[in-house]
């Protein structure tokens, strides 16, 4: 009998033990798989969420006949081409992109200077126009590049001779747009004064989008009581510089600021911007926390620090993905400033990075630049993360019924994502259904949007019913008027 006993314990234990391992393994691997991808609640606590995005390839210089890239630090896609800034290697690689495969095209290292050959030199950035003109950001010649779409070259921009720029420094332009109009914006490294603008004939105009100064409070009083020598040694209270720039389907320039102060508030600095004609920042900011990435982070450790955006990218439906360096993450924001997802990092695993220094959009597939790899990662959207792009472009469109039925597919694959709620609220509201909006936007405490929703209600009900208030406050008045005349009559008859 106690053999039996011992026995059945044993068992019990080992089938325990066992439940406990499976368990303890399926949370691992859930919480591994799902935690890749996050959103941030309205009380800015991060959710897992369902993969937005899958990593579809990782390629390398090595996979074609160019061979590998060297610390490449730019990338630009216009249509299907894609083009690779290999800045250790001195070139810009061409890959056009069709039926899922890349193909190498070309490669750009030297052109014709006036009869003379001439070649780049550690080039950072390039663009392409819809014509094939090609500008490169030639750093290393101190020097912006326009080509034509031959290859032959149309100018050179060299450091122009202003009095608002420090002729003692060299020019390095690092990263550059060109609008619709040929301008030129280039940031370029150690101008804190905004973009650089050329015209298009290369002529300089001016500086763009200045940023505005940081600093950290206890800094500023403490200048104040501080010796001269003391403050000689305080760093100086000067605009942050841009980092990066794209343009949108519109014209407007998407600029990011790298914030690597941690006693500097991220939400204060506006790491992200989005700059009209006039340079005025224009960005959108009415989510639950403005865009500046991760919420909290740790002050120690390798990956310490607010997130640092590195590059941008923008969609058509004004959905933009900012690239955070810091801990190697994409986030998306759309075109209220509302967090979509974010998903990412630190690691050599597929779909995680070094050290990431560009993003772009591709087709309907993401592509992310890996300098200390040397590496592009191409990222294909999933059925979740096609849903959110598309509830948010049919709304764009007005197609709100439309929006709202999408919305409510994103819901069923993740009911804790706050914003189908909102996206469900803002068709409502578009659509006048005021009291249905108000549900939503009250579910997940938006408070702009709930007001506004409710000031149309209220609206709409006195516009529905002022025939009937105008005849309750008739009878009103008549019967005031009534009761006086009885209550007059009553007492000329009493007095009588």
């Amino acid at each position: 009998m106690r053999v039996c006993k011992k026995i059945t314990s044993v068992f019990a234990l080992v089938l325990t033990a066992s439940i406990l391992l499976c368990s303890a393994g399926a949370e691992a691997t859930s919480s591994e798989g799902n935690h890749y991808t996050y959103i941030y609640d309205c009380w800015g606590y991060d959710r897992e969420s369902p993969d937005a995005y899958s990593v579809t390839r990782t390629m390398t210089g090595s996979d074609f006949e160019c061979g590998n890239f060297v610390e490449p630090s730019g990338l630009y896609v216009i249509g299907n081409d894609m083009y690779v800034v290999d800045t250790g290697n001195s070139r810009v690689v061409k890959f056009t992109y069709e039926n899922d495969v890349f193909t190498l095209v070309k490669e750009i290292k030297e052109f014709t200077n006036n009869g003379a050959a001439d070649s780049l030199n550690k080039p950072q950035d390039v663009f392409v126009d819809e014509k094939g003109e090609t500008y490169i950001a030639d750093t290393g010649n101190y020097r912006i590049v326009h080509l034509d779409a031959e290859g032959n070259l149309v100018k050179v921009i060299t450091r122009p001779d202003d009095e608002t720029i420090d002729q003692t420094t060299d020019f390095l332009p690092q990263k550059l747009v060109v609008d619709s109009s040929k301008r030129i914006f280039t940031q370029v490294q150690n101008v804190n004064k905004g973009f650089m603008e050329f015209a298009s004939d290369g002529s300089f105009t001016g500086f763009v989008g200045a940023s505005k100064v940081t600093y950290n409070i206890l800094e500023y009083l403490w200048k104040m009581v501080a010796t001269k020598e003391q403050r000689a040694q305080m760093t100086l209270f000067v605009p942050t510089e841009y980092n990066n720039l794209c343009l949108d389907s519109e014209g407007f320039i998407y600029a990011t600021i790298g914030v690597t102060d941690e006693n500097t508030n991220p939400l204060l600095a506006q790491p992200i911007r989005k700059l009209n004609a006039k340079g005025t920042d224009i960005l959108v900011r009415n989510g639950y926390f403005e865009p500046a990435g991760d919420l909290w982070w740790t002050g120690h450790g390798e990956m310490s620090g607010p997130s640092k955006f590195v590059d941008i990218a923008c969609l058509d439906n004004d959905v933009y993905y900012a690239l955070d360096n810091t801990r190697g993450r994409v986030f998306a924001y759309d075109f209220q400033g509302n967090m979509l997802y974010a998903f990412g990092g630190h690691g050599y695993k597929a779909g995680y990075f070094i050290n990431p220094t560009a993003i772009e959009d591709l087709g309907d597939t993401l592509v992310v630049l890996d300098t200390n790899l040397g590496s592009v990662t191409q990222f294909t959207l999933t059925e979740y993360g096609t849903y959110i792009n598309q509830g948010l472009s049919q709304y764009k469109r007005g197609d709100y019924d439309e929006s709202a039925a999408t919305w409510q597919k994103v819901l069923k694959l993740n009911g804790n994502y706050d914003q189908a709620y909102i996206g469900i609220g803002r068709s409502y509201l578009r659509q006048k259904k005021y009291t249905e909006a108000m549900e939503y936007f009250k579910l997940k405490l938006d408070s702009t949007n709930y007001s506004k929703a409710y000031k149309l209600y209220r609206k709409q009900w006195f516009e529905d019913n002022i025939g009937i208030i105008i005849t309750v406050i008739v009878i009103l008045i008549l019967f005031g008027y009534g009761y006086g005349f009885v209550k007059r009559a009553r007492k000329e008859v009493e007095k009588g």
